[in-house]
């Protein structure tokens, strides 16, 4: 006898063994054991979920001899003939091979005879979608008032085609796709009924791959039974599925969660050598992002497979993180196709993700990263002191008067030198009135201002005689020729004054002096509020609780961290405490380091805050989000009623039928307390 496939083989011979389709299976059994028969049954669903299946048990029900009921006897003639597909009163058409007029027409011109054989004549219609407008139009009468010894039983993939007038005269049933867990447990009854060692691992990839299909997930396993010499492996049916091992994309997370693009590369330079399917690739990545979310959120919701490495992930994984990753890969999954290349946008994909990664906080960096940072931040340091001795800078209180000791202490030693001509040097001349030099060039070379003589006061009548011969003009120049004697006037002599010495009270008073609060040195890119807020928690730190709505711009953070601080409030500040209450909808997004950041935000702008505890409860009093939504309406509705009173607006409105849309009005802010 020849070998007959599985799909077939196993087809279910009572709606018992059928797997999945309950909702469909309850209103046909209810309706044989009850006898409430329609004359017209439409089955809708993807391929391989059963249509077919259960319009012959359908026919086998009507036509059974032991009588219609849900349970046919399978043994009488009928039963037997359908089940071989051989009975004489059960007539399969495909449409999609007979869709013109004429073959419908000849397929009705039969209808009002009798059966042969059975009770009732069955027409078994598959792929009905394909038949043609004609062929629709010639079968409505029929298919409205059939004879009572017919029934339609109608099949299609895609319902969209069919015309209204042919579903309103059917009932419809739609067949669902089979979940991987359905698929599985089928074959595993099927694979220990036909004696086939298989392992369970393999007959997952099995269902994962049938789509939702039971005959493809069959034909499949035909094909891993023979691939695998009479057994069905994991190994050998991952490799004939072309899909790669979930350790595999295990580590593809995991480079992803230490942020190492080498490590990454890597990863995809290992799975290349299984030369994949990079999309579904994708979708693998995407799947394991959604078990971290739910191991996460949801951790004794169910346990997938690689529970103990899946859990260990989700405990070091941010939950933003997740979902910015997700989001990143579910737009490449639908882009890859139009990549250049599978592999480099794959690649593209999750460097992206890489490169959009939130900023980790400060605590957490890797001693490559911390290492990193401190030689940024010397070499910041470093071309902040290159850049204040190239500009002259105003000398520091402390500097001033370490100069000033230094070149009173150096004068006696060395002689001053006479100070070159004006015509020469110009801008090599050190005004008298300025004998200190420059506080950075004391700073950067502090030898040189300690040894350093300080330059002698040229005489008034020579500082007039070298101006004079520089601003004079040749005598050829001049307009009375060299020959002619000009009248020549004196212009009187000025000295410059000689500077009043500094007191010692004076000079110990500026090195002692303090230097400017932490709100001054910040650069003015706040709004007036918050920079009044910061001048006042300066002077006043326990002010902080009524300052925190104009405090917030200036915290500078980001993301949900962001989020949650302006939708909170606070309840109590003291002994560097600060208690706050948050909007319990960020309960889920919460992490502990979250409150790290927000320490050091505040520490940044010079305010002692020690400790941050966070509650998540309804806040009491107006937050930085329900401020900010109030002043946009309120700037909405003033700018509206503006323009409603502006003469010029009244004037196009009444005088040339102008009409203001008052949808298309938005106020004009500076944007530092948008929501």
């Amino acid at each position: 006898m020849s070998y007959q496939v599985l799909a077939r083989k196993w087809r279910p011979q009572q709606f018992t063994e059928m797997v999945g389709q309950r909702h469909v299976l309850k209103a046909l059994v209810n309706a044989l054991d009850q006898d409430r028969l329609h004359h017209a049954y439409l089955f809708t669903g993807t391929r391989g979920v059963g249509k077919t299946t259960l319009a012959r048990l359908f026919a086998k029900s009507l036509n059974c001899e032991e009588g219609v009921s849900s349970t046919p006897c399978g043994v009488c003639s009928s039963c037997v003939e359908i089940a071989e597909n051989r009975f004489v009163d059960l007539i399969e058409v495909d449409a999609a091979s007979r869709t013109k007029v004429e073959d419908t027409r000849e397929l009705l011109d039969n209808v009002q005879y009798a059966p042969t054989r059975g009770r009732f004549k069955v027409y078994l219609i598959d792929e009905v979608h394909m038949l043609s407008n004609h062929s629709f139009n010639a079968l409505l009468k029929t298919l409205e008032e059939p004879p009572p010894h017919v029934k339609f039983l109608l099949a299609t993939t895609d319902p969209q085609k069919l015309p209204v007038t042919v579903l309103s005269r059917c009932l419809q049933f739609n067949l669902k796709s089979m979940t991987p867990d359905m698929v599985v447990g089928h074959l595993q009854d099927i694979l220990q009924r036909e004696q086939i060692e298989f392992e369970a691992a393999a007959l997952l990839h099995l269902g994962k791959a049938a789509q939702g299909s039971m005959r493809d997930a069959l034909s499949l396993t035909d094909q891993a039974v023979a691939y695998g010499q009479g057994a069905v492996r994991e190994a050998e049916v991952a490799e004939m599925l072309g899909t790669v091992d979930t350790r595999q994309v295990l580590a593809l997370i995991e480079a992803l969660c230490r942020q190492d693009a080498r490590a990454l590369l890597q990863a995809v330079e290992r799975l290349a050598e299984f030369t994949p399917d990079w999309q579904a690739m994708m979708a693998d990545v995407l799947a394991l992002l959604h078990q971290l979310t739910i191991m996460q959120l949801a951790p004794d919701y169910r346990a997938p497979a690689h529970d103990e490495s899946l859990r260990a992930l989700a405990a070091r994984f941010a939950p933003d993180d997740i979902q910015l990753y997700y989001q990143l890969g579910l737009q490449a999954h639908r882009d890859l196709e139009a990549a250049p290349e599978a592999r480099q946008g794959f690649e593209m994909a999750l460097l992206r993700m890489l490169a959009f990664a939130p900023e980790k906080p400060t605590g957490a960096l890797t001693p490559a990263a911390g290492a990193a940072s401190a030689a940024t931040d010397g070499g910041a340091e470093t071309g902040a002191a290159v850049e204040r001795a190239d500009e002259p800078a105003v000398p520091a209180p402390g500097a001033q008067a370490n100069a000033a000791t230094s070149a009173d202490e150096a004068a006696p030693e060395a002689a001053p030198e006479p100070p070159a001509a004006a015509s020469e040097q110009p801008a090599a001349l050190v005004s008298a009135a300025d004998p200190e030099p420059p506080a950075a060039m004391s700073e950067a070379h502090p030898a040189a201002v300690e040894q350093a003589p300080e330059p002698a006061e040229p005489a008034a009548e020579d500082t007039a005689m070298a101006t004079a011969e520089t601003t004079a003009p040749a005598v050829d120049d001049l307009p009375w020729g060299p020959d002619a004697e000009p009248e020549i006037q004196s212009a009187p002599v000025t000295t410059a004054p000689e500077p009043e010495p500094q007191a010692p009270e004076l000079e110990l008073a500026s090195a002692q002096a303090e230097p400017p609060p932490v709100a001054e040195m910040l650069p003015l890119r706040f709004d007036v509020a918050t920079q009044r807020a910061l001048d006042r928690l300066a002077d006043e730190p326990e002010a902080l609780p009524d300052c925190w709505l104009d405090l917030i711009p200036a915290l500078e953070l980001s993301g949900v961290m962001e989020n949650m601080v302006r939708h909170a409030v606070v309840t109590a500040f003291e002994d560097g405490l600060l208690r706050l209450h948050v909007d319990p909808e960020y309960q889920r997004l919460y992490e502990p380091h979250y409150r790290e950041r927000l320490e050091a935000a505040l520490q940044a702008l010079g305010i002692e805050v020690l400790q941050v505890s966070i509650e998540f409860a309804e806040a009491d009093t107006e937050t930085f989000h329900q401020r900010a939504q109030r002043e946009r309406r309120e700037a909405l509705a003033a700018a509206r009623a503006s323009l409603e009173n502006d003469p010029l607006v009244m004037t196009l409105v009444q005088d040339l039928d102008g009409q203001l849309l008052p949808d298309t009005v938005e106020p004009v802010t500076d944007g530092s307390r948008t929501a």
